[in-house]
């Protein structure tokens, strides 16, 4: 009998975002194909989804450690508000711990930082819109760029206010008498302590802002300007709510 051979179509190769496969955007069922974020990629090892993967683990793992740092630095704040020590004359135990009233601005700060929070995740969600990220990559245009610049811009202004006014807070606290020195009570060297290693933190993350705006322009790759934004974006969040429990604690201080 004749043998029938039948050829088996060659698999497609499939290709990586720049190659010519797709963007990496959001596959949330959102409805009106809009799309707002990226948390529900999947995708194989070296691909772009695996990537934004990979950096925001590196991201996670070092922010892990700062906020190790801070859970550390909280830890001496109470040990050293709660310390006390023998009075020779009094035979009785005393401690030296003199509350300081936080400088009202401090607040304003807060809200601040809250609201560039906001702005630095509409940025993150319009850099990941679905239709604005396949026309950049379709080479229709940069739609995806215009949207998140104003917001990250937004939250480069903002952060500088934060910084400006964490300065500016410790400029009243000198003026009250508690400057940072050698004759700083155990309460205000905290304080100096904990709001300048936290206002370090957001000033790199001012110069992550002012390099993603940069990015936008130069950089040619959707998913890599992409990447640079959501990790800016985590960095910037992880911030906010560390300032958060920080001005907590030195409220529970006062």
């Amino acid at each position: 009998m004749p043998v029938t051979f039948t050829r088996t179509p060659p698999e497609i190769e499939r290709k990586e975002p720049g190659i010519g496969g797709k963007p990496p955007v959001d596959r949330r069922p959102t409805g009106g194909g809009g799309g707002g974020g990226d948390d529900d990629w999947h995708g194989p090892r070296g691909s772009a989804r695996d990537r934004l993967h990979r950096f925001r683990f590196f991201v996670f793992f070092g922010l892990s450690a700062d906020m190790m740092a801070f859970a550390v630095l909280v830890v001496f704040f109470f040990a050293r508000q709660t310390s006390r020590h023998l009075d020779p004359r009094s035979f009785e135990m005393i401690g030296d711990w003199r509350p300081i009233f936080l400088p009202p601005i401090v607040y304003l700060n807060t809200a601040v930082l809250v609201l560039s929070s906001l702005t630095m995740e509409m940025a993150r969600r319009g850099i990941f819109h679905e239709m604005d990220a396949l026309e950049e990559w379709f080479g229709l245009g940069k739609p995806a760029v215009k949207r998140a610049r104003p917001w990250l811009a937004a939250t480069l202004i903002l952060g500088a206010l934060f910084v400006a006014g964490q300065m500016e807070a410790w400029r009243q606290l000198t003026a009250e008498g508690f400057a940072f020195d050698r004759w700083a009570t155990p309460a205000s060297y905290f304080f100096y302590l904990i709001t300048g290693l936290h206002a370090l933190h957001l000033l790199l993350g001012v110069v992550f802002v002012a390099f993603c705006l940069c990015a936008l322009s130069l950089l040619k790759q959707v998913q890599v300007r992409q990447i640079a934004v959501d990790a800016t974006a985590w960095y910037w969040h992880t911030m906010g709510l560390a300032w958060l429990l920080l001005l907590g604690v030195l409220a529970a201080g006062q």
